[in-house]
């Protein structure tokens, strides 16, 4: 595997400084390394990643890893991807979805509030 990856790791040490503070939208994807339908959707987000890179932040948080962050959200189900912009969730998607409709919930958090 290369270091090419676009995603951001999270975990309970950066999430305060890269999805809370970050100036731009953050899609959170909480994931599991046991997960189908996580480990199936992985290379969508990180296509978006590469296409909205500059503009939106794409990040990975494993539930097994951080269940703090995950109970703190309330996610009972995985893949959810939560969007935020400004520290305050604006989205919620559960499932693996298919990439236009990822890239719909992203064009929208760019859109000025």
């Amino acid at each position: 595997m290369t270091d090419t990856t676009k995603t951001v790791v999270l975990n309970e040490n950066n999430f305060q400084a890269e999805v809370l503070g970050s100036d731009r939208p953050v899609l959170v994807d909480f994931w599991a390394a046991w997960c189908g339908p996580c480990r199936a959707i992985a290379p969508t987000l990180e296509q978006l990643a590469g296409e909205y890179e500059g503009t939106v932040t794409i990040g990975k948080l494993n539930v097994d890893e951080n269940p703090g962050l995950a109970r703190r959200y309330g996610v009972q189900a995985i893949p959810t991807m939560l969007l935020f912009r400004d520290g305050q969730v604006i989205d919620q998607i559960v499932g693996a979805v298919p990439k236009p409709m990822l890239a719909q919930k992203l064009q929208a958090a760019l859109q000025p509030v």
